[in-house]
């Protein structure tokens, strides 16, 4: 298999791999935006500036694994993975807006 052909999915059948690239795309979804948080309060609270880097980096890397193993599988996959993102960002917004100032 050379590098530009994509994950083979025949295995599993397009709507049984759909709902675990869904999930996938939520748990990286979380991951990132946790480590935004961890970041931003970083900033604010004047903490380490090598970890809020390290933390912008680490984050940016794992945001383009996740979407390029995706891109590997197929468009629908793709934007499923991208969908759970969204949502996990949906979810954390509106926790954050419950919680108040």
């Amino acid at each position: 298999m050379d590098e530009h052909t994509m994950i083979d999915l025949s295995p599993l059948s397009l709507p049984a791999a759909l709902p675990v690239f869904l999930l996938g795309g939520l748990v990286l979804g979380y991951a990132y935006f946790r480590a935004v948080r961890a970041t931003a309060d970083l900033v604010v609270s004047q903490g380490s500036l090598l970890c809020a880097v390290a933390l912008t980096l680490g984050r940016l890397a794992l945001l383009s694994a996740g979407f390029y193993l995706a891109v590997k599988a197929g468009g629908d996959a793709l934007l499923t993975a991208l969908a759970g993102v969204l949502g996990a960002r949906a979810l954390m917004l509106r926790r954050t807006r419950s919680a108040g100032p």
